[in-house]
């Protein structure tokens, strides 16, 4: 489907892949609009909901400028998958050895690993980029030793919130792993950090923004090519971070099912990051706040909530999107709301057919707390052709 809706009273037009957009949305795509630096336009993918100043799902070019808070603090969230050559059929009957087995190779919520399980090289390149980014910015490591011991460690873990380790089916009953995490906790601390020290450099004009949480650092300023450094470290950490879970996964299942090689490469996409591109003729910086890269012949994975479908897609490079696409079924109800609405039987009978927790911890991310990602997927016919459609069968939550 083309453009459903275009907002035309900022400074540039935002435009809009859906026709169902939240009021508060809706207001922080407004606010964006009225940014001096923003160019061409914004736009706004089919799974758009309200963020924290910047919306869910959106797309930012900006001149000279960014937005740490446009970035977030789950800085090169994104999603990585591969496909496994073992069938539907060869699985076992009963998957909750294959969940186990995967909660225990792989850390979730907060936990880490006792010790370092990446590999030197990896590791070695990431510190020696990190050392002087530190030494500009020592407050970024707010715990000195919690920090160092932090980020070492929490490569190939998950995380918590909306982040996952599958299993999946394709159509041609294919297994696939698939999964979702980001920076973890040092991207937390690197972004937190810059957006505190964004509102600070910009003193009093912060009160001339339509929100605080907007504060922006300009090319050339004296922070700018700090955040752009850091910023480059946690996606590249994220990185590595989903590419040694993928490791460990893969290890894990080994056991429980019959001998089996990964096909192909792995598809990997970040869907919070910001990136030079050029577009409409200019050399801009593109923050995808919740949209993935849909560049043309480009692979990408949009993943549904736990119990839905999810898609391996390839870009169509759509120029009005900035060669973009949504990033997943996106929230239509926030945590509290899904907690106050839903119950674990909810959660039992929307995850049906599905491997994974359904207790009271995890009842905010019930897949109806979650747009419909047909939806989704019809809404942005435009942007993306649909490859592999995978339908989960074990699912991991921090």
């Amino acid at each position: 489907m083309p453009i459903q809706r275009v907002l035309t009273k900022g400074r540039v037009p935002v435009k809009i892949y859906t026709d169902e957009v939240d009021p508060e949305a809706l207001r922080q795509l407004y606010n964006l609009a009225q940014l001096p630096f923003i160019h061409s336009h914004v736009a706004a993918m089919p799974d758009v909901h309200a963020g924290i100043g910047a919306t869910v799902g959106s797309v930012i070019p900006t001149r000279a400028a960014i937005i740490p808070a446009a970035v977030g603090v789950d800085i090169g969230c994104g999603m990585n998958a591969v496909r496994l050559s073992c069938v539907a059929s060869e699985l076992p009957d009963n998957l909750r050895a294959i969940r186990d087995a995967i909660e225990v190779a792989v850390p979730c919520g907060k936990a880490m690993h006792s010790k370092v399980v990446e590999d030197g090289s990896t590791l070695r390149a990431l510190s020696e980029r990190l050392e002087p980014i530190v030494e500009r910015h020592p407050r970024i490591m707010q715990k000195r030793h919690t920090f160092a011991r932090m980020w070492s460690k929490q490569l190939g873990t998950l995380g918590s919130g909306n982040h996952f380790i599958e299993l999946c089916v394709d159509e041609d009953q294919r297994v696939w792993i698939m999964l979702h995490s980001g920076s973890r906790g040092v991207g937390n601390l690197i972004g937190s950090y810059f957006m505190a020290l964004a509102r600070k450099d910009m003193g009093s004009l912060v009160g001339r923004l339509p929100d605080a949480n907007l504060a922006y650092l300009e090319e050339g300023t004296r922070y700018f090519d700090d955040y752009v450094n850091a910023v480059s470290w946690a996606q590249d950490y994220a990185l590595a971070n989903r590419r040694q879970m993928l490791r460990l996964v893969s290890a894990a299942i080994r056991p429980h099912l019959p001998e089996f090689t990964v096909t192909g490469e792995a598809i990997e996409c970040h869907h919070n990051y910001v990136a030079r591109e050029t577009h409409f003729g200019k050399s801009v910086y593109v923050t995808r706040k919740g949209a993935i890269r849909a560049g043309t012949g480009e692979w990408g994975i949009i993943p549904g909530s736990m119990g839905a479908k999810s898609y391996i897609v390839r870009g169509k490079g759509n120029p009005q999107s900035f060669e973009s696409c949504a990033h997943g079924a996106g929230r239509r109800m926030s945590r509290g709301d899904a907690r106050r609405r839903f119950s674990t039987a909810d959660l039992v009978a929307q995850t049906q057919g599905v491997e994974c927790r359904k207790d009271s911890g995890v009842v905010d991310e019930a897949p109806g707390a979650y747009k419909d990602i047909d939806r989704v997927m019809e809404q942005q016919h435009d942007l993306v052709e649909i490859i592999h459609t995978l339908r989960q069968v074990v699912c991991v939550k921090g």
